[in-house]
């Protein structure tokens, strides 16, 4: 099988949106704040089983190249446009949800504001596989560690904000 020039060029543009959209994120969370994320991340008090500071870049990295390259799968299906565009609907949905989360965590140190935030995001990225899976099963499996990051990231969120109330 030949890839074309145009089809690399398509999955290199689905990949580094996300990045961009995650790193653009952080940026402005620290512009707002005055504060690196990870000094911030390092001077709360957190639970036990949270990771260290270091982990939350690569695995983010991680995450949005799978979410990169599954939306990459759901735009390079040549039917049904009407499920396409739905389904991409719920992709750029919950990546403006992510995109909040650092704002709100970080940069307005709102815990609480920024655990709704992840709920409502947790319910998007389900709606989208959902979706995706529908269209093409091997994109929806691609988010399934985004789910599980998610749930833990729900659960830290939670804990982080409540132990610093």
């Amino acid at each position: 099988m030949i890839i074309s020039v145009k089809e690399v060029k398509k999955y290199i543009c689905c990949v580094l949106i996300p990045l961009l959209v995650g790193y653009l994120s952080s940026i402005l969370a620290q512009a707002i704040s005055g504060v690196d994320t990870i000094t911030y991340y390092h001077e709360l008090i957190k639970p036990g089983f949270a990771p260290p500071g270091i982990v939350f870049p690569v695995v983010w990295t991680v995450l949005y190249i799978l979410m990169g390259t599954s939306s990459y799968i759901i735009l390079s299906q040549r039917r049904n446009e009407t499920k396409i565009k739905d389904a991409m609907f719920y992709f750029w949905a919950q990546l403006g949800l992510n995109f909040l989360w650092s704002i709100l965590f970080f940069g307005f140190q709102l815990r609480l504001t920024a655990l709704v935030d992840l709920i409502l995001l947790f319910a998007f990225v389900l709606i989208m596989v959902y979706k995706f899976y529908k269209i093409k099963p091997i994109a929806a499996y691609l988010n399934i560690p985004y789910i599980l990051w998610l749930i833990y990231a729900i659960v830290l969120n939670y804990f982080i904000w409540f132990i610093n109330k």
